[in-house]
């Protein structure tokens, strides 16, 4: 996610604790500090296989039909999904219609099946449901088309799923417009059929998605398509109304190389971009939807090379719970100084110094911290500004031969799975050979500025 849109995040994460529940009934939240209601306890999906329709003319017209993949944890008389409004007219599990189905909150759709499902076995549900999207992260484009992406959430706009960071699963997409209209989704495209007037496009993500990098984009777009020098297909989107910028979109391959050569071989089959009218994200400008990064108006420079540092840092290895935004946050945006670095040949010392002197005597711009930044600021800005700074005294903490090999080993150790902060202090001072129990207390935990030996680290030092 661009800074931009951190800063026109509102969040949710009021919520109240759910009450427990018998051992045999999934929680209808993980408890995630920040978002307790969001996703469900006591299974693990595999993938989602979703079927949709819609027609632009008929803004209320949106069919869904969702068979969620999952293994249960424990036995289960009773679990939860996560949608948001649409009318649900069957559910099956394992073939079978549930016994009962109702909605709970804002977001629940409680299933009981007609037998209960045993810890260990693996099953599959089947939502058939209809009717006017709602949430924020479902964007009626001026156009007459339709985005759907956001975060913290945005999945639940138009499929059933287990909403949370944790749960990460394959993707694939079957979705049915008038001919003449375009679906764009995550990962690779497959066989494109026509019939009747209808056009049905299908793509699958095989990699595991974090929910909110899920996408489903429905627009008259104009598409190009491409390689990278190993092969990669590159797809970019561009929608009704947007700018096409021919020497913002060269750009591309160079910016993968730089991300390849500091993070590691790109985590995923396939990449692009999304390109949508403006007006579609109510104003932020990007967001990191796996495989093709969504933007508004336009493909920049600037902003690409921040979501796809992300398909690194936040899809390929995705955070535990929403304290750790800073494991995607905190490296996309230091991704920028570093493409900076090496395009413009910046000297991040010197703009490191400039800001920290800025800010030295400012105790607000010390107070909010980069791990668990507060339930109500989630992707607050620190993560982008401290964070980045953070992880450039790192850098001269450790010498570049290190920190650099340090960003590479931790993607291929959790490649498409799951890590916390603390995860990655642990894994920083293995791959120093050092304590740096210090220096993460002073940058990541506190709220005041960095003593003046974590603060001027190496090079930085004044």
């Amino acid at each position: 996610m661009s800074w931009y849109k951190a800063l026109a995040l509102v969040a949710s994460g009021a919520a109240a604790l759910g009450m427990a529940r018998p051992s045999a009934i999934g929680a209808d939240g993980v408890g995630d500090p920040y978002f307790p209601q969001d996703g469900n306890g006591g299974y693990d999906v595999s993938r989602y296989d979703v079927k949709a329709s819609y027609d632009p003319a008929n803004p209320g017209s949106f069919t869904g039909d969702t068979t969620v993949h999952a293994a249960a944890r424990q036995d289960l008389d009773r679990f939860d999904l996560d949608l948001e409004g649409f009318t649900v007219s069957a559910v099956t599990v394992n073939g079978v219609p549930a016994k009962a189905i109702a909605r709970s909150g804002a977001h629940e759709l409680v299933i009981t099946p007609r037998t209960r499902v045993r810890r260990g076995s693996t099953f599959a549900v089947r939502v058939v449901y209809s009717g006017p999207p709602v949430g924020a992260s479902w964007h009626r484009l001026v156009g007459g088309g339709i985005d759907v992406s956001g975060e913290p959430h945005s999945a639940t706009a138009w499929f059933p799923l287990n909403d949370h960071p944790s749960d990460k699963a394959a993707l694939h997409l079957e979705a049915t417009v008038p001919t003449g209209w375009t679906v764009v989704g995550n990962g690779l495209p497959g066989p494109t059929t026509t019939n009747a007037g209808h056009t049905t496009f299908r793509w699958h993500e095989d990699h595991p998605i974090v929910s909110y990098a899920t996408t489903m984009a429905i627009d008259k777009f104009t598409v190009h398509t491409s390689k990278l020098a190993d092969g990669t297909p590159v797809i970019t989107a561009y929608g009704q109304n947007t700018s096409i910028l021919p020497d913002s979109e060269a750009l591309l391959p160079k910016i993968m190389g730089l991300l390849t050569d500091t993070f590691g071989p790109y985590p995923f089959d396939s990449t692009g971009a999304i390109v949508v009218e403006p007006e579609a994200t109510e104003g932020s400008l990007a967001l990191e939807t796996q495989t093709r990064p969504t933007y508004d108006g336009a493909f920049f420079d600037a902003s690409a090379v921040h979501e796809l540092a992300h398909q690194w840092f936040g899809d390929a290895v995705s955070f535990s719970d929403w304290r750790d935004g800073c494991l995607a946050e905190c490296f996309a945006q230091y991704a920028g100084q570093l493409w900076d670095e090496a395009e413009n040949g910046a000297d991040l010392d010197e703009s490191y110094r400039s800001i920290v002197e800025q800010n030295a005597g400012d105790a607000a711009y010390w107070q909010v911290p980069i791990y668990d930044p507060g339930k109500d600021r989630p992707l607050d800005y620190a993560l982008y500004d401290r964070g980045s700074l953070m992880l450039h005294a790192l850098r001269r903490t450790m010498g570049d031969d290190k920190f650099f090999g340090l960003l590479k080993h931790w993607i291929a150790a959790h490649r498409d799975g799951n890590a916390s902060w603390p995860d990655f202090e642990h894994f920083a001072s293995a791959q120093a050979g050092q304590d740096l129990s210090g220096f993460f207390t002073a940058w990541a935990h506190s709220s005041v500025i960095p003593p003046a030996q974590y603060l001027y680290p190496g090079s930085l030092a004044r």
